[in-house]
């Protein structure tokens, strides 16, 4: 038992990784916030057609979480500005809104994280504008199933190795490849928290998952090479060799026998051909 104050009880206990385990009723206050943000990429999806602007679209996002009585976490977030990122064909994630109009046969990432009663919810899901043509769409299946087989890995006793194999395997089956330059991370009280949670690995690798363990999986899939480059905003990233790019992302809690998905989007449109 030790000798823990009533504090560093209620946060709960620290793996030898450095890796945060919440209790169970912490996976509540996760759903609630993760609920919210999915709620929101559920709301702004008519506005995504030809025409409209990505800065149209964080606008709409901004008022959203206003209204809802939550804060953005990223409004402010290393000087960050915007309360989403939007990251549009070759742009691979940290797209900054803007006058940027969207054309038919667009593609974009919208990345959300809401914070509700001091819980992170931080999803992300692809668009189209307008009609796609067949190379994105097969893009974009392929990267939001990459993304559910990373999160079937998820149980007690796997390793976060499992995650990224699972991920990687099933990318490059399909002839795609997997962005390394980014990850997921830790989260629950705080936005980015231990551990890294890698895209690609080998099986049995990395920390062991334990109940209790909340982080993001959001795997960026590239039609072409996986290199990346940021550019002089020193936020945006694109694909070095222009090639399209996609990503998903879903916040998630280790359960005693499995996962729960704290982001799933409450009408069912997570997949941009859904709903």
């Amino acid at each position: 038992m030790g000798h823990e104050t009533l504090d560093e009880r209620k946060q709960g206990r620290m793996t030898k990784d450095g890796i945060r385990i919440y209790d169970r009723e912490d996976f509540a206050g996760m759903h609630r916030a993760g609920a919210l943000a999915a709620q929101i990429l559920d709301d702004i999806a008519p506005l995504v057609a030809p025409g409209t602007t990505t800065g149209e679209i964080d606008a709409a996002i901004t008022q959203m979480v206003d209204e809802a009585g939550a804060t953005s976490a990223t409004i402010g977030y290393k000087g960050y500005q915007h309360a989403s990122c939007i990251s549009v064909n070759h742009v691979v994630c940290h797209g900054i809104p803007g006058e940027k109009r969207l054309k038919d046969g667009d593609i974009l990432n919208v990345d959300v994280t809401v914070i509700v009663d001091g819980w992170f919810g931080d999803t992300s899901r692809m668009y189209a504008a307008g009609s796609l043509s067949r190379k994105a769409e097969r893009l974009v299946q392929v990267t939001h199933d990459a993304l559910f087989k990373g999160i079937e890995a998820v149980k007690p006793g796997n390793t976060f190795g499992d995650i990224g194999f699972a991920i990687q395997a099933y990318v490059e089956a399909h002839r795609m490849s997997v962005v390394r330059d980014f990850c997921g991370h830790g989260l629950g009280r705080v936005f980015h928290a231990p551990p890294n949670v890698l895209h690609y690995g080998r099986r049995g690798t990395g920390a062991v998952l334990e109940p209790g363990m909340f982080f993001t999986i959001e795997p960026m899939v590239n039609l072409g090479r996986p290199e990346t480059k940021v550019l002089a905003d020193d936020w945006t990233a694109v694909t070095r060799d222009k090639s399209l790019s996609a990503q998903f992302e879903h916040s998630v809690g280790v359960s005693e026998d499995g996962v729960e998905i704290f982001t799933n989007s409450p009408g069912g449109k997570f997949h941009p051909t859904s709903g």
